[in-house]
C-alpha cells in the first residue's frame, strides 16, 4: 500500500533566528574574500553547514584557529562573554549572529545572577547554546537536564533561585521542570515571557495536532539540532507508532505507507521538506494543517549593517525581510 496522504505541519523549516543567521553570513561571504570564518556551524544543519564549506567558510570550535584580521561570524546559539572578547581583539571584523531570543536568556543570567541568585538553567550539556549560555555567569549557574537532577540538587526550599532554559527545549521536558521548580523552592524568579523559542513552541504545537492522524511521522533535521530532536520526542509523545529523523531525502524509508505526516526542525530548509514530500508521492494529495502564521522578522546585525555601509551596499538590504533564506542558499555561488 502506498503512502495515501501527506500531513504537512506548519509552521515548520527555518525560523526567524535562522533566516536572520544564514543571510547575515551570505553577506559575509558576497563582501569578504575566501576564507570567511565562523564560529560554531552557524545553524545545526549538515546540508546549510556543508552548503557554505563549499562556498569556502572555514567552521572552527576555537577562535584562537582564525588567523589575525580574518572576519569572523559568531553562531546563532550565542556566545560565551570571553570568547567573543578574544574574537574581537584577533583584530578582524566580527558579526554576532546570535538569535535575540538567545540574547534575552543571556540578559537573564547575567542580571538574576548579579542580584545574588542562583540560576538553574535547564538544557542540554555540550550543546553551543547552553554552553555559551552559562558562561555568562558560570559561578551561579547550575545545569538540569531533568526532573532527577532538580531533584539531586543539594539547596534549600527557601533559597533564590531563577530558572531559565534553552530555548529549544521540548515543551513536555520543559514543563514537568517547571512545576517540580515551583513546589519546591519558596523564592523563586521566573521571567514574564517563557525562554521558549516561539517558533520551537510553535512547531512543536503543530506536530502534536498530526502526529496522533499519522501512521508515520517525518522528522527532517540535523541529529545536532536540539529543536529536532525535540520533535522527534514530541511526535513520540502524541502517540505516534513510527518516528523517524531524516536529514536528506535518500535517508527516507521506501516501505512507509498509510498517512504520514512530516514537519521540519528551525534550521531545515523549506527546498527539502518539498524534496521529502516528493519522495513520498502521496496518493491523495497534501492536507497542509496549520496552527498559527508566524510573521516575526529579525533584522540583520547591527555590525553586518556597518561592514555593509562601509562597502557602499547597504542598498542591499532593501526588502531584506521579504528574501528568504531558502532563497539566499539557492543562488548563492562561488566568486571567482
Amino acid at each position: 500500500m502506498p503512502v495515501e496522504r501527506v500531513l504537512l505541519a506548519q509552521p515548520r523549516g527555518f525560523c526567524a533566528g535562522v533566516e536572520m543567521a544564514i543571510k547575515a553570513l551570505a553577506w559575509m561571504v558576497e563582501v569578504f574574500e575566501a576564507p570567511v570564518y565562523c564560529y560554531h556551524e552557524i545553524v545545526h544543519n549538515r546540508l546549510v553547514v556543508d552548503r557554505f564549506r563549499n562556498l569556502g567558510v572555514i567552521f572552527v570550535d576555537d577562535v584562537s584557529e582564525v588567523p589575525e584580521g580574518a572576519p569572523l561570524m559568531l553562531s546563532a546559539h550565542g556566545t560565551a562573554p570571553e570568547v567573543v572578547a578574544a574574537a574581537k581583539a584577533n583584530g578582524g571584523t566580527v558579526v554576532d549572529a546570535v538569535c535575540p531570543l538567545v540574547t534575552k536568556v543571556h540578559h537573564e543570567v547575567k542580571v538574576r545572577a548579579s542580584k545574588g541568585l542562583t540560576v538553574i538553567y535547564v538544557g542540554h550539556a555540550g550543546h553551543d547554546e547552553a554552553v555559551g549560555t552559562m558562561a555568562v555567569a558560570p559561578e551561579s549557574v547550575i545545569l538540569v537536564q531533568s526532573e532527577a537532577e532538580l531533584d539531586a540538587l543539594d539547596l534549600p526550599a527557601d533559597t533564590p533561585v531563577a530558572l531559565l532554559a534553552q530555548t529549544t527545549l521540548a515543551m513536555q521536558d520543559w514543563a514537568g521542570i517547571l512545576e517540580k521548580a515551583k513546589a519546591r523552592f519558596t523564592n523563586l524568579w521566573m521571567p514574564g515571557r517563557s525562554d521558549l523559542c516561539f517558533a520551537t513552541t510553535n512547531r512543536q504545537t503543530a506536530l502534536t495536532t498530526i502526529a496522533d492522524r499519522a501512521d508515520a511521522v517525518v522528522v527532517i533535521g540535523s541529529e545536532n539540532s536540539s529543536n529536532t530532536v525535540a520533535l522527534v520526542a514530541t511526535a513520540r509523545s502524541a502517540g505516534c507508532a513510527r518516528v523517524l529523523r531524516v536529514n536528506s531525502v535518500d535517508e527516507v524509508p521506501g516501505d512507509l505507507t498509510g498517512v504520514v505526516g512530516v514537519t521540519a526542525g528551525a534550521s531545515a530548509a523549506e527546498a527539502l521538506v518539498q524534496a521529502v514530500v516528493d519522495r513520498l508521492a502521496p496518493r491523495d494529495g497534501v492536507e497542509l494543517v496549520q496552527v498559527t502564521t508566524e510573521d516575526e522578522y529579525f533584522p540583520p546585525p547591527r555590525e553586518l549593517r556597518r561592514v555593509l555601509a562601509a562597502h557602499g551596499r547597504e542598498g542591499g538590504l532593501v526588502g531584506d525581510r521579504a528574501i528568504s533564506a531558502s532563497r539566499v542558499l539557492a543562488e548563492l555561488t562561488p566568486r571567482s
